[in-house]
């Protein structure tokens, strides 16, 4: 379509975007609100995956620097992907978007299992696609799991929602004299320590030259304005 920038996109939720103000948990207006975003997108002819983290109800990091076994605890954290993927999908569903859920851990009475092909065939059949579960490994976090993803759909791009429009020099809640960036290279986003996305997955994207957005999630018809290429939030490219 002629006024459509990404055509295959893989959306990078945090888990925290789906608690809204409540702080834990999945905020039912939130969810419907992102289903309803994500299904405009679906309409103008998008292929839409997505990957959601699990901080509003686990996060394995968390739970290890108090004392538990870094590996059951990013396990449990991959668990609580899997929950928001089924909410999500239910979400979708009820507005009539078809949707599948695929775990990298298999548990075959409530997801499909992770098949590239199969994910593929999804993506072309007009389904929103829900990779749950991260990578199947623990010490991986979810970012880097969007990134491993959407370089095997052979996404165009990596659309990272948050609640702020971009990134900025410094945190804008605490400096007023923070200025926002539109553009970036990845290798500046290392060097410069931007908590963008962590670091494997950031050099995942700039060894394969797959471009990310960084926009606000929080306003509404944002994702459609990027996926027609609006100048919103920050891209980050390899550069020149």
């Amino acid at each position: 379509m002629a006024d459509i920038k990404y055509q295959r996109i893989l959306l990078k939720l945090s888990g925290e975007a789906l608690a809204g103000d409540q702080g834990y948990g999945i905020a039912p207006d939130v969810i419907n609100g992102i289903a309803a975003e994500i299904k405009e997108v679906v309409g103008l002819g998008v292929e839409v995956a997505l990957v959601i983290g699990g901080g509003n109800i686990f996060r394995g990091l968390a739970a290890s620097s108090k004392g538990m076994d870094r590996a059951s605890a990013d396990y449990m954290g991959m668990l609580a992907t899997v929950m928001n993927s089924l909410a999500m999908q239910d979400a979708l569903e009820k507005q009539d978007v078809d949707t599948r859920v695929q775990s990298a851990i298999e548990m075959q009475q409530i997801a499909e299992p992770y098949i590239r092909r199969r994910a593929v065939r999804h993506l072309e059949k007009g389904r929103v696609v829900i990779f749950s579960a991260g990578t199947g490994n623990p010490y991986f976090t979810t970012d880097t799991a969007a990134s491993l993803r959407a370089m095997e759909i052979n996404a165009d791009v990596i659309l990272k929602a948050t609640k702020v429009d971009g990134i900025y020099t410094a945190d804008p809640a605490k400096d007023p004299s923070a200025t926002k960036l539109d553009s970036l290279t990845y290798l500046e986003v290392l060097q410069q320590g931007l908590q963008v996305m962590d670091a494997t997955a950031t050099s995942l994207c700039m060894d394969n030259s797959l471009p990310m957005v960084i926009f606000d999630l929080t306003q509404s018809g944002n994702i459609k304005k990027v996926v027609r290429g609006d100048m919103i939030g920050t891209i980050v490219t390899k550069g020149e």
